[in-house]
Formats: C-alpha cells, sequence, structure tokens
C-alpha cells in the first residue's frame, strides 16, 4: 500500500516536500515539491483534524495551506506573530516554532513563538473550510519563557507546554466554548539544566511524558485529576548514552518525543552538535495506565540529526515510523516490530534546511 507524508525545512526558500512510502516494496520517493512563501520556511507542521489543512510555524508568520491532494497544496494565508510588539521585527531573533492544532471544536490552532520575546502563546480560530481566520488570544506564560513542544490532554480540556528557558512545564485549561486557554499553573523541570523541549501525553491521561533538551533524558510525570498539574514520578531515563554528557559537555540536544498509534509504546530522539557523532533514538515500553515500564533500546541515528532528528510514527498502525535529518537533508523510514527498530527505506533530499518533522497524510 502506498502512503505519504510531507515535510518542511528551516531555513529558506520555503517549501513542502511530498514523499511516497511503498510499504510492501518498502520504498520512498519523492514525489513533488511544492513552493510557499519564499521567506516562510515551516521549522514544524501539522494537519488539522480532517487532514484538510497544513498549518505551519514559517518563521516570522503562521501559515497556513488547504491539502486537496497529496501533491495539491495552496497557500491560504499567513498571520504575523501574535504577543509582545517586538515579536515581529525584523532585527528580532523571535521566530514561529510550533503548532498545534485542536481535533475537537472549536478547531483552533496553537502556535508557539520562540527566541527573544515569546513570552506568549498565540490563539487563531478557523474558518468554514480551517483555514487559519484570526488571532484571537495572546496568552501570557513569562518573561523569560520559550515553548518548543505542545500537548492536549485526551479530552482537550488542558493543554500542557514544555518551556526551555524557563525549565519548567506548564498546564492551561481551555474554554470548551471559545478555545481560550487560562493559567493553572506550572512545576520546575527536575534539574536546573534540563530544558524541557517536548511533551507527550499517554491516551488514559494519566501520565505526561518530558523530553528535557539541556539534561538529555526523558521524564515521567502522573497528572493530578484533581488540579491536573503534572506531578514528577522521578523515574527519568537517559535519552543518549549515559557518561556521554560528561565526555562531550554541551554536545548533545534532545530533541521530540511521541507516542505510537496504539499507546503501548513510546519514542524519543536525541541529536549531536558535531557531525562526527551521531544522535540517538529510545523506545519505551508503557503499561495499561500510561507508566513506563521500561526502556527497550537507544539506537544511534545515522548522522548527528541536525536541527532534525524528529522521529514521527504513522497514525494507523505502530509498524512505521519516520525520521528526519536536515545535516545531509532525507527522511527514513523505520519497522517497529517484536520490539526491535529497524530501517528500511531511505530518500535524500538535498535541499538547503530540509528535514524538519514529517506528518503521514495516509
Amino acid at each position: 500500500m502506498l502512503h505519504h507524508l510531507m515535510v518542511g525545512t528551516w531555513t529558506p526558500p520555503g517549501a513542502i516536500f511530498t514523499l511516497q512510502f511503498d510499504d510492501e516494496k518498502l520504498t520512498l520517493k519523492l514525489i513533488k515539491r511544492t513552493e510557499i512563501p519564499k521567506d516562510e520556511p515551516i521549522s514544524w507542521m501539522t494537519f488539522d483534524h480532517a487532514k484538510k489543512n497544513i498549518y505551519g510555524a514559517g518563521m516570522k508568520k503562521w501559515n497556513c495551506f488547504s491539502v486537496k491532494s497529496p501533491i495539491e497544496i495552496v497557500h491560504q494565508s499567513s498571520h504575523p506573530l501574535g504577543g509582545h510588539p517586538k515579536a515581529n521585527d525584523a532585527d528580532t531573533k523571535t521566530r514561529a516554532i510550533f503548532v498545534l492544532a485542536a481535533k475537537k471544536p472549536p478547531y483552533n490552532v496553537y502556535g508557539n513563538p520562540f527566541y527573544d520575546y515569546a513570552g506568549y502563546g498565540n490563539v487563531f480560530s478557523v474558518d468554514e473550510e480551517g483555514g487559519l481566520k484570526e488571532n484571537t488570544q495572546n496568552y501570557e506564560y513569562c518573561p523569560e519563557t520559550a515553548i518548543h513542544g505542545m500537548v492536549f490532554d485526551p479530552t482537550e480540556s488542558y493543554i500542557y507546554s514544555a518551556d526551555m528557558w524557563a525549565n519548567r512545564v506548564w498546564c492551561h485549561k481551555k474554554d470548551p466554548k471559545t478555545g481560550h486557554l487560562e493559567t493553572v499553573g506550572s512545576v520546575e523541570a527536575p534539574g536546573k539544566g534540563d530544558h524541557p523541549r517536548w511533551v507527550a501525553m499517554h491516551p488514559t491521561g494519566n501520565y505526561l511524558y518530558a523530553l528535557m533538551e539541556g539534561g538529555n533524558r526523558l521524564a515521567e510525570y502522573v497528572i493530578d485529576h484533581q488540579t491536573h498539574m503534572p506531578v514528577p514520578t522521578h523515574k527519568i531515563y537517559p535519552l543518549v548514552p549515559p557518561g556521554h554528557q560528561e565526555i562531550y559537555p554541551k554536545m548533545y540536544r534532545s530533541d521530540v518525543c511521541f507516542l505510537s498509534n496504539s499507546g503501548k509504546y513510546l519514542f524519543a530522539t536525541s541529536r549531536s552538535n558535531s557531525p562526527s557523532l551521531t544522535g540517538y533514538i529510545a523506545a519505551f515500553k508503557l503499561t495499561e495506565t500510561g507508566s513506563i515500564e521500561k526502556q527497550i533500546c537507544l539506537n544511534p541515528t545515522p548522522t548527528s540529526g541536525g536541527h532534525a532528528n524528529a522521529i514521527s510514527p504513522c497514525d494507523w498502525s505502530d509498524e512505521w515510523l519516520a525520521l528526519t535529518d536536515d545535516e545531509k537533508g532525507f527522511v527514513e523510514i523505520y519497522r517497529w516490530n517484536e520490539e526491535f527498530l529497524g530501517r528500511v527505506a531511505h530518500c535524500d533530499i538535498p535541499e538547503p534546511g530540509f528535514g524538519m518533522n514529517a506528518i503521514w497524510y495516509d
């Protein structure tokens, strides 16, 4: 059967790349390069709930594209960053970094600016076709904030944010009618230099997993169902081989974590800052309630990963995962079988900044 994935870039010129994976022949190939506004390369993209639109974090813009088919992707609109008045200035480092789309109505889109002047999250409404409509709220974190990843609880009543620069994990409550967010609270990361970058949540809503970019480890939290705040369980797992950070200080920076389709497994990745050292993929087995039962593996990736090394499990089974790379520019498909991870397909795309996250269309 044929499957399609879309991938963006970290640097201009902006483009969306569509790849085709054949799960019988085990081949992966580029079938379309869609030009988009050149100054809006997408460092993170996601589908809406119906996979009819792609929302992107495009430098100083939040952008939206209608998807008619894997090779029919059309730019619809671009919106400036909300929040701090200096965020959109050409001489500030502030850029759009992450975007999350609600899967339940109202189908708002939630975006996170990053680097400087990033103390606000941006909330957008959508039109009848799912296109970005208007910036309806800019909710506040704190002046030190730099959010890099967010996740909803299963009911989409609460949203959790990984704050790298303020070194904490936030919880916000979502208004069921407007989709606007209200601060519940935040919890400090386990270590001073952990810098939470990514969060994932178990389908039961019992456990939250926070990936630490600076600490290069994965921390487990249990959700207090009275307060909805994450509470540390003090279970922490390495995302680079033990001792590596001491041998190579500040060489590694962990990237993303995602659950498999069934919720039985959790995958996480790390990157290195040198082409001479690889990044890593970790896999974890989860219990039915969501606690981490064990770390299964910590496998080296082909390269450092560059800015990427982002793992993307498919959304219909536990079998297939995509890995993107922007050191050399490629996408790979891995097969998860009997708790072993094997690379089965590879496609080189040597374009500037290529290889941010992959999203599975079908």
